[in-house]
């Protein structure tokens, strides 16, 4: 840090992407992206979009807005577009924490969540998971704060159930609960529905994973009326233009080819299955993932050796060095193709390992 870094960010950890290599070509498993490119529609609006582009893009997302709220079934003014779900969150946090409200979630979950608590200086409070990486519903039930909940959550893919979600947004009447839906269209149910009974929910979800757009950054947030007022407060206090005409345009085409993407999700979901019971065959333990993703340990050998070694042998997955979890792996699940070149060379890892 220079001399001119602000005192008050002294003690941030900022957050770390999975790795992006430039040095060598990797079956890339690792960052949880979509195998499959976006959308004909997509890339065809796009294209039309790049002419324009000496204009600002609509920042009231009219288009955009006007088609998801009928895939969603919400009125115009229940949704909110962001750059990617990482801004919403962001947003969730400036609009909704501080000193009286301070953030609440677990203690294993999507990492950035400390971070937005740290560089807005708000307190948090972590809650740990159970030990088979679990929520208990129970422990967020009458919190005394902002409530941050992945559905599935990462890096595990563990799903709560819409009526797991219902207790505790119900149980919280005084305070918001964030239910964040990054990975929900491989195998969870989206608590979207209940944003028309209960005022304090806001629901994220992202265009990243199971609608190919992870380059584009687009996400979303959807809530009662007066919580979009809020986060478009923030909004229009940053950066009105977050969302550019072609991101816009990559947004809308996704959502016109919505069967084209929930195919590649019931691909994926199918590849996922395979994948798993390919991994149980050679000794690995594995939580019940309802991600894109599997979060795996071998019962003999060290998670961060099969991580190096894979990496050696030009695959890329998600080693976490933390002290919970470090046996783990997480595993992108990729193609059937990737995927069938990842087991061959884990197969050939554990050999060298024995």
């Amino acid at each position: 840090m220079s001399r001119f870094f602000s005192k008050k960010y002294s003690t941030l950890v900022p957050y770390t992407p999975g790795e992006q290599p430039k040095d060598t070509k990797y079956i890339k498993l690792n960052t949880n992206e979509s195998p499959f490119a976006p959308s004909p529609t997509a890339i065809e609006l796009v294209n039309n979009a790049a002419k324009n582009l000496q204009l600002y893009s609509d920042p009231e997302c009219r288009k955009l807005i006007e088609v998801a709220s009928k895939k969603f079934n919400v009125d115009r003014d229940e949704i909110i577009f962001t750059n990617g779900s990482d801004e919403v969150l962001n947003f969730a946090f400036m609009a909704f924490c501080d000193d009286e409200h301070p953030a609440i979630f677990p203690d294993i979950t999507y990492g950035f969540y400390s971070v937005f608590a740290q560089i807005n200086n708000i307190p948090y409070k972590t809650i740990p998971l159970k030990d088979d990486f679990t929520i208990d519903v129970n422990d967020y039930k009458n919190a005394k704060g902002t409530i941050f909940i992945a559905n599935p959550n990462a890096p595990t893919g563990v799903a709560l159930s819409i009526e797991e979600i219902e207790e505790i947004v119900k149980s919280n009447p005084e305070n918001i609960v964030v239910i964040d839906e990054a990975y929900v269209d491989f195998g969870a149910d989206s608590a979207v529905k209940l944003i028309k009974k209960y005022n304090n929910l806001l629901v994220t979800q992202t265009f990243s994973k199971s609608r190919s757009l992870a380059g584009g950054r687009l996400g979303f947030g959807i809530a009662s009326k007066s919580l979009i007022r809020d986060l478009n407060t923030i909004k229009y206090s940053t950066n009105p233009y977050n969302v550019n005409s072609l991101t816009m345009a990559a947004g809308i085409g996704t959502l016109l080819d919505d069967d084209y993407c929930m195919n590649n999700c019931k691909n994926i979901i199918e590849i996922r299955k395979w994948v798993t019971n390919n991994l149980k065959e050679l000794g690995f333990t594995m939580t019940d993932s309802s991600a894109n993703f599997i979060f795996a340990k071998h019962d003999d050998f060290d998670g961060e050796q099969i991580y190096l070694n894979l990496k050696e042998k030009g695959v890329l997955i998600r080693h976490f060095d933390k002290t919970r979890f470090r046996e783990y792996n997480r595993i992108t699940i990729g193609s059937k193709e990737q995927m069938s070149m990842f087991l061959e060379k884990l197969k050939e890892v554990l050999e060298e390992l024995k």
